[in-house]
């Protein structure tokens, strides 16, 4: 009981003089230094200045290449053909006067389509690059041939290849237009992309402010 009486003492003693307990204080704070250096307030600081810049995740430069999606190829075949004997002869095959003249045909190794015309001409459309184009059409002239056709295979040439790309930031689609107007076009309220022609090479780009490019050109 006597330590408690005396803890209780010590602590009326405390509390009752505040002004001790400041001293006390202020002895056992460490010491305040009266040199703390201040902000400038000159009017010439630059407050971005004192701003380290940050380093990007990733600084390396991408290279962005377009990605072939359709290559559009025609052939003459050098023959008049019986659209709807082929139709009937053939499974992958497709043929209605009354919406198209043409016949469609269809393969899967390399995945490409064909509109075949009684004149012999064969539109190739479908294939991911030339080499697969020029193969499709080689099959397209194979199969016929096999129904009794005397197919040949004149003038092979790619009409149209179509290419898109990323470049995964947006554009500003006004501004592009205004500077480069001569070649561009931008009515936002007939297409939402740009419409922007290349001189050399003859390339039509699609440009949409997602950053997403569609390519069309003949070569």
């Amino acid at each position: 009981m006597t330590a408690i009486v005396q803890e209780d003492n010590e602590l009326k003693r405390l509390l009752g003089n505040p002004a001790k307990n400041a001293g006390e204080d202020s002895l056992m704070g460490p010491p305040q230094s009266t040199n703390v250096p201040r902000p400038s307030t000159s009017q010439n600081v630059n407050p971005q200045s004192m701003i380290t810049p940050m380093t990007p995740a990733n600084s390396t430069k991408e290279v962005i290449e377009p990605c072939l999606q359709n290559v559009v190829s025609t052939v003459n075949l050098g023959v008049e053909l019986l659209l709807m004997y082929i139709n009937t002869r053939t499974r992958n095959s497709e043929y209605n006067p009354a919406r198209f003249t043409g016949l469609i045909m269809r393969i899967r190794n390399p995945r490409a389509t064909a509109l075949i015309f009684h004149s012999g001409k064969l539109v190739c459309t479908g294939a991911r690059c030339e080499e697969d184009s020029y193969l499709a059409t080689r099959k397209f002239a194979r199969i016929i041939q096999k129904l009794g056709f005397a197919v040949k295979f004149h003038n092979f040439k790619v009409q149209n290849i179509v290419a898109t790309c990323d470049l995964k930031f947006p554009i500003k689609l006004e501004n592009l237009n205004h500077i480069h107007g001569q070649f561009s076009s931008y009515e936002p309220e007939l297409y939402p992309g740009l419409i922007y022609r290349m001189v050399s090479p003859r390339v039509v780009l699609l440009i949409f402010v997602n950053g997403k490019i569609v390519l069309t050109g003949k070569n």
